[in-house]
């Protein structure tokens, strides 16, 4: 004799977000629910019978669905969510069941705000993983070899303004070595060496109006860096975000990679 077949048995499938985006569109989603149920009649629709208490409620349990699918612990749990929160219909007064049906809709809207609320723990969770922590970043940014090789094993090690220091003073030496004004230091060192008018290293040919302008306009960020970064550095420098640590060696190290193509005009 055959054996009866049994009944597959149900998987819960959790949902699997991808994006911060999907899930706003998903809260969207049951947030366009709650409006349309605020937005409800009750009284027409039990006086009435115009059905758009059924159509809601039918909206509800799609939404759920098409959010969380099919196989999901959230639709699984909802699928027979009712507009509905009383006793046995049969034998009710008009007034009752207007009353158990408002009942109802609060409830359901209750359940719904409860899923919005989960939603957004999810895409908290899900920005969270995603954004790398400032000790991540320096394998993103690509620091110049001499930034790096100051500043990384201090960053590293928690001493986030250190490393800012110690970057700002490496970039001051590359400096001097490209252009050779070792008897310069400081913001005079930059104004002499990257001066638009007479330039011992340059970002460009100084050909016209814009390439000057390009000019002066880099001899002040490094003017910047001196005068912002390295010399405060030297007495107490202004500690901050670790992230706006990352933030000044991003600029230190831009910086030192324009010394590296910077070209020689004259002989120091």
């Amino acid at each position: 004799m055959a054996k009866r077949a049994t009944p597959a048995q149900h998987v819960i499938v959790p949902k699997q977000w991808l994006a911060p985006e999907d899930i706003d569109r998903a809260i969207a989603k049951l947030q366009r629910r709650i409006s349309e149920l605020e937005a409800l009649d009750i009284q027409a629709a039990v006086l009435q019978e115009t059905g758009m208490d059924r159509a809601a409620i039918s909206n509800v349990r799609e939404a759920i669905r098409d959010v969380f699918g099919h196989n999901s612990l959230e639709f699984n749990e909802y699928k027979n969510i009712r507009l509905w929160a009383g006793g046995l219909f049969m034998g009710m007064s008009k007034a009752d069941i207007i009353a158990a049906t408002e009942r109802g809709r609060k409830r359901v809207i209750g359940t719904l705000n409860g899923l919005i609320g989960r939603l957004g723990e999810k895409r908290e969770e899900l920005v969270s993983s995603r954004t790398p922590q400032p000790k991540a970043f320096l394998d993103y940014l690509n620091l110049h070899p001499r930034i790096a090789d100051v500043a990384s094993d201090l960053f590293q090690d928690g001493y986030h303004w250190e490393a800012v220091f110690a970057a700002a003073k490496a970039l001051v030496n590359y400096v001097k070595e490209r252009s050779g004004q070792h008897q310069l230091d400081g913001a005079p060192l930059v104004r002499t060496v990257f001066s638009r008018n007479s330039p011992i290293l340059s970002f460009n040919e100084l050909s016209d109006q814009t390439d000057m302008d390009e000019q002066e306009g880099m001899m002040h960020l490094f003017e910047g860096v001196i005068l912002g970064i390295r010399n405060p550095g030297g007495h107490s420098f202004p500690e901050g975000p670790e992230q706006r640590a990352v933030e000044y060696l991003s600029l230190i190290s831009l910086l030192a990679y324009r010394v590296q193509e910077a070209k020689r005009k004259r002989t120091p």
